[in-house]
């Protein structure tokens, strides 16, 4: 039996990066089930990626919104105070969603992305396995683990996009994926150190712990950047009439995008009935794939104007031509899960928020 459903409500939830996307829609939802949430960030997002990457506006949101979470702001390198924050108090769920997210911005801050995203996630597994074993731990892991194999899916070109050319491909990547022998930008590495780590942990020590390697996760709610947030900031672009580069594979590379809600709902489901050291991709599927000319098309309808973009022939290192997630294993583990939020209904989403 799930100890979280034997358990008297409220739980103690720690959410980690609290301010941002995946994060602050963990808050909301923890918050207004009646539980106790504490989130873990510093606002990093704004040192790596500059004033357009401030969470702060996100953290004001969420203290006007809630009623029950506290805001703590820690570092999750700092393994001292880790360990004495689960300590004093004993969280039944872990939620841990912060990161250096861009490959792009890894290459120039290799020993901090390293920090942040491969010990800062053994620090909090640590905590909790010394502290409260039981519980469940979710990390919000990503495709770029896998680097460039998914380029050697055979791919077919079509007018607007790049797509998979054999039928046994059509629902995407799967878990099988190979993850060694590949590019994967230092980013990528990283977080390969920290997925591996928390399957471990799982595994060896019998711990609830969920690895869900993200696709395009996207909302209203991102502080998206050039180098990490595609769908947040081709909007804003669009929205505000500034340039959008495209960085070759003709604009038709594919990417599966998930509405933030979609990404909490499945780990609602796992810490429900978690599978200790299970590996799940969780992207948009099939469904809510699109390439980077058909998304201009979509928001370029939305917006009813053209989007100003220019054209770099030389593609991201380690980026992938076409990722669609298979969401296959995880709909077979919690059938009760599926995407809710079309990739119109995001859209529609961000053309709220900006308005």
């Amino acid at each position: 039996m799930n100890t979280l459903l034997s358990k008297m409500h409220p739980m103690k939830v720690l959410i980690t990066g609290s301010s941002g996307l995946i994060g602050s829609e963990a808050v909301e939802y923890y918050d207004r089930e009646g539980h106790r949430v504490f989130g873990v960030d510093n606002n990093l997002r704004r040192e790596f990626f500059g004033p357009l990457g401030d969470t702060r506006w996100n953290l004001e949101r969420l203290r006007q919104t809630t009623q029950r979470f506290v805001h703590c702001e820690m570092d999750i390198r700092d393994r001292p105070k880790m360990l004495e924050l689960f300590k004093q108090e004993r969280f039944d769920l872990i939620i841990h969603c912060a990161a250096q997210p861009s490959h792009d911005k890894a290459k120039e801050i290799a020993l901090t992305d390293f920090d942040v995203n491969a010990v800062g996630t053994v620090n909090l597994l640590e905590a909790c396995r010394q502290v409260t074993p039981e519980a469940v731990f979710i990390f919000m892991s990503t495709n770029k683990v896998y680097g460039e194999s998914p380029n050697e899916i055979p791919l077919r070109e079509l007018p607007t996009r790049w797509d998979y050319s054999r039928p046994e491909d059509f629902n995407g990547v799967r878990e099988d994926c190979r993850i060694d022998r590949t590019m994967h930008s230092l980013f990528g590495a990283s977080k390969t150190a920290a997925d591996i780590m928390a399957q471990e942990y799982g595994r060896y020590f019998g711990m609830n712990v969920g690895i869900f390697r993200g696709g395009c996760l996207t909302g209203e709610h991102h502080s998206a950047v050039q180098l990490h947030g595609f769908l947040s900031y081709l909007f804003k672009v669009a929205a505000s009439g500034e340039t959008y580069t495209i960085f070759g594979y003709k604009g038709k590379q594919v990417r599966d995008q998930i509405h933030s809600s979609d990404v909490l709902a499945a780990f609602v489901e796992f810490t429900r009935n978690p599978h200790p050291g299970e590996v799940y991709n969780l992207g948009g599927g099939r469904e809510n794939s699109a390439s980077i000319l058909e998304c201009m098309e979509k928001i370029q309808n939305l917006l009813d104007r053209k989007i100003r973009y220019e054209y770099v022939d030389k593609a991201r290192a380690g980026d992938h031509i076409c990722y669609i997630s298979d969401l296959s294993k995880f709909k077979s583990h919690y059938p009760n899960w599926r995407i809710k939020c079309s990739l119109d209904d995001i859209l529609q989403k961000m053309l709220q928020r900006q308005s």
